[in-house]
């Protein structure tokens, strides 16, 4: 089978490195880069492989010389790995209900309060002044 971008295929690590992995694919070795490991930061690549473990890899590209860049992050099938949330919009959370309803109530009571004072406020000082209505 000729290697080709975009296939999945299974290969065994030969060599790791400080930047990378090296795979045996088809007979032919390639390269995955440390940032193709795993979806998260790979500081030390000995954390997540081994020599001669069989890992699943994507065809990144093949150049013209033959090298061969591989992804593990890439082959890994996300839709698979990742599980929805489900959620049940039927059950009602009474407690949260019962809490808002106290703190708008509370919230309103207290609003109501601040307006009159304010309002109390306003009129003190408008008392003394009159308009003057002559221009």
């Amino acid at each position: 089978m000729t290697l080709k971008a975009g296939s999945i295929l299974t290969g065994t690590i030969v060599n790791i490195t400080n930047f990378g992995a090296f795979v045996e694919v088809d007979g032919k070795t390639g390269l995955v880069h440390i940032s193709e490991v795993a979806d998260s930061f790979v500081k030390d690549i000995h954390d997540h492989l081994k020599e001669k473990d069989k890992v699943k890899v994507k065809v990144l590209s093949v150049d013209d010389n033959g090298k061969i860049s591989l992804s593990i992050k890439q082959a890994i099938d996300h839709k698979k790995s990742v599980k929805p949330i489900e959620i049940d919009w039927e059950k009602k959370n009474t407690q949260n209900a019962v809490n808002f309803e106290d703190k708008l109530s509370r919230f309103l009571k207290d609003s109501e309060e601040k307006f009159q004072d304010l309002k109390r406020h306003q009129d003190s000082r408008t008392r003394g002044y009159k308009k003057n209505t002559s221009h």
